[in-house]
């Protein structure tokens, strides 16, 4: 009668690298990594208003300008007044004259506050504005 064991399939093992170990290692890591990765823009934690749709505007050098429920305004995450935010804008287009700026009002803040900031941008002649909103529910 014949070998058994390879009337039933069992062969010799071939030399090589089994790399399904290593491949589960990479898919961890990089799930951990997706996890843990922080994408939100800096800034001040505000209640949005909703919108039925919203497009990410933001970018690696997006500004963001951030006006609180009291009225304060913030570009990226540090309290400034009108004249400062002017004169930080208008640096950073001379270093940069084509970067894109998102505002972010608070629901319950005056529509005079964000018209100022927007007015602000006009003036410096900035292009790529937008109002950040959050989702309907």
């Amino acid at each position: 009668m014949a070998n058994p064991a390879a009337r039933f399939g069992a062969r010799k093992r071939t030399g090589g690298i089994n790399i399904t170990p290593f491949v589960d290692v990479l898919l961890v890591v990089l799930v951990i990594f997706i996890l843990t990765s922080n994408a939100s823009i800096p800034g001040i934690k505000v209640d949005l208003p909703k919108a039925s749709a919203s497009v990410a505007l933001e970018k690696p050098k997006t500004k963001a300008i951030t006006i609180d429920n009291a009225g304060n305004v913030f570009l990226d995450a540090y309290p400034v007044t009108l004249p400062e935010l002017e004169e930080r804008l208008r640096t950073e287009k001379a270093l940069s004259p084509d970067f894109p700026v998102i505002v972010r009002g608070d629901a319950s803040v005056q529509y005079a506050k964000v018209v100022d900031v927007l007015d602000l941008l006009r003036r410096i002649e900035l292009n790529q504005i937008g109002l950040v909103t959050g989702k309907q529910k």
